[in-house]
């Protein structure tokens, strides 16, 4: 029975759609990484396991910075629980609109490209997760991220994350210029 219920979960979250280059154009406004994430942001977000149970939220301070050719990120995240956890990523512009990125726990590199309003960025991350029992425990996982200029200065990001090539959940972030 344990064993039908995971083909079922497995096939169900297989069915899921997902963003794609493929989609309508919803907006004239044009992404530039290096100009939205270059000064001070804050995002506001929350991890939702597969059946929609919100099981962590988390605010995040941002400083970017844009030299010219990479791009900076020191992102300070606050959990709901008063735990902290810091990421220094580092992008580098490969292209007119394509990048690649490192970050401690980041396996290899990730990539992204930005195409219109919207940039995708996928990576595999050993990330650090509480467990019940006030442990914590590393989990390598996929994030396959999708994000969305709406205004000048706000993003709306959805990463769609994966263990073992199964979806696991959702990370939904507003991001905002200060």
């Amino acid at each position: 029975m344990r064993l039908i219920l995971i083909a079922a979960l497995a096939l169900l979250t297989a069915c899921t759609g997902k963003p794609s280059f493929d989609d309508p154009r919803l907006s004239d406004r044009k992404l530039n990484l290096e100009e939205f994430f270059n000064g001070d942001l804050v995002a506001y977000g929350q991890f939702q396991d597969i059946l929609g149970t919100v099981r962590r939220s988390f605010v995040v301070n941002i400083a970017g910075d844009w030299d010219g050719s990479r791009l900076r990120l020191i992102e300070d995240f606050v959990y709901e629980d008063g735990s902290t956890e810091q990421r220094v990523w580092t992008l580098t512009k490969t292209g007119p609109d394509s990048w690649t990125g490192t970050a401690p726990g980041v396996i290899g590199q990730a990539t992204g490209q930005e195409q219109d309003n919207r940039f995708n960025w996928q990576y595999q991350i050993d990330l650090p997760v509480p467990t019940a029992d006030g442990e914590t425990e590393t989990l390598r996982v996929s994030f396959d991220d999708w994000m969305w200029l709406l205004t000048e200065d706000r993003l709306l990001n959805l990463a769609y994350v994966k263990r073992y090539g199964v979806d696991i959940g959702v990370v939904t972030i507003a991001f905002e210029k200060l």
